[in-house]
């Protein structure tokens, strides 16, 4: 099945949408105790998002790089998620976006948001040939996730660490069973195209649905 350069996949609902984070067991422990982020975690730091579980996995080595031993599914609104797209930059210069270097710097300057197209990964880490989002939020989007976009903090490291352990065990075919089924996610069209996102389809193009989590 063809899948579109730059799209992003998740597992939503009507409502939120589920992303990843890896920390610490000292930043995520009171983090899924609380329901949401507490200290020591630090709002003054920049905080990636990914929607994709596998890029997740990429990212933290499947829960075995120092400092994210603890892998996080946080459920936050979907009226979030698109606030922070309306308000995000992409994080390399775009010429088919920005027009010139100087108009693109102070996009990023100001933007609370900024967000980039990464190689989506294989079972194995390995890098495909379509993109996955990945969205870096600061300032008062940090504040935002926090306080108002948070639903739920599920710590999935057990499930982690059961893949990990089938993975290098070769047992390919019974992993499926533990990986979250990500879905196209349909954005407003005004979104796709400030986010250089391939076409797909998009919320313009076909009415609300809930998709199962």
């Amino acid at each position: 099945m063809s899948v579109p350069i730059r799209q992003i996949r998740a597992r939503y609902s009507t409502d939120t949408i589920t992303v990843y984070q890896a920390y610490p067991p000292q930043i995520a422990l009171p983090a899924v105790a609380a329901g949401r982020f507490v200290a020591p975690f630090k709002r003054d730091r920049m905080t990636w998002i990914k929607p994709s579980f596998l890029w997740m996995m990429y990212r933290c080595g499947w829960a075995t790089k120092p400092g994210q031993e603890r892998v996080l599914s946080i459920d936050i609104t979907r009226e979030g998620f698109e606030w922070a797209l309306t308000r995000a930059c992409l994080s390399h210069y775009d010429r088919n976006l920005h027009g010139d270097k100087a108009t693109w710097s102070r996009l990023l300057k100001a933007s609370p948001v900024r967000v980039q197209w990464d190689p989506e990964r294989s079972l194995q880490l390995k890098a495909l040939p379509y993109r996955s989002l990945q969205v870096g939020l600061s300032g008062e989007a940090v504040d935002r996730y926090v306080d108002d976009w948070t639903v739920a903090i599920t710590d999935i490291t057990a499930t982690v660490e059961r893949v990990r352990n089938l993975l290098r065990a070769g047992h390919e075919q019974a992993v499926a069973a533990h990986l979250p089924v990500e879905s196209a996610y349909p954005l407003p069209a005004q979104i796709a195209a400030s986010l250089h996102a391939s076409p797909n389809l998009t919320t313009d193009d076909m009415p609300e649905q809930q998709h199962a989590q």
